[in-house]
């Protein structure tokens, strides 16, 4: 059986990865963190300025009861998705930005502050095999 690795076109520290992985966690955000309309165009954004083809519209909607209430929301793209579930009371959010194209750190950190101003921002980058 003949092992494809032209797929893995993502260079990083000299070895070829498939897809790069974003895990932000963003707490303290502003007010728009509750609103769906502006999570909608929170994914949308975020998928246009790390320039990637978004995949139909976002799915954003609002789950769970009492301290465990937030919203989620996925926006395919043609490389695969970003995804947030937040956090209504304490306004965070966990955010997954998964490609299989390479993506800047510095604007996933821009748009997060353009849109939600957390007080705190932890962004772990993984690259997957």
């Amino acid at each position: 059986m003949q092992v494809l690795t032209e797929y893995r076109r993502i260079m990083h520290q000299g070895e070829a990865h498939y897809g790069q992985h974003a895990l932000v966690t963003a707490l303290g955000c502003n007010d728009n963190i509750l609103s769906v309309e502006s999570m909608y165009n929170f994914l949308q954004t975020m998928a246009d300025e790390i320039d990637m083809v978004r995949f139909g519209p976002p799915i954003v909607a609002r789950f769970g009861g009492g301290i465990e209430t937030g919203l989620s929301g996925v926006q395919l793209i043609e490389t695969s998705a970003i995804m947030f579930h937040t956090n209504d009371a304490h306004r965070d959010m966990y955010l997954d930005v998964f490609s299989c194209k390479t993506f800047d750190e510095a604007t996933i950190r821009r748009v997060l502050d353009e849109f939600l101003a957390p007080t705190t921002t932890q962004l772990e980058m993984l690259y997957r095999k």
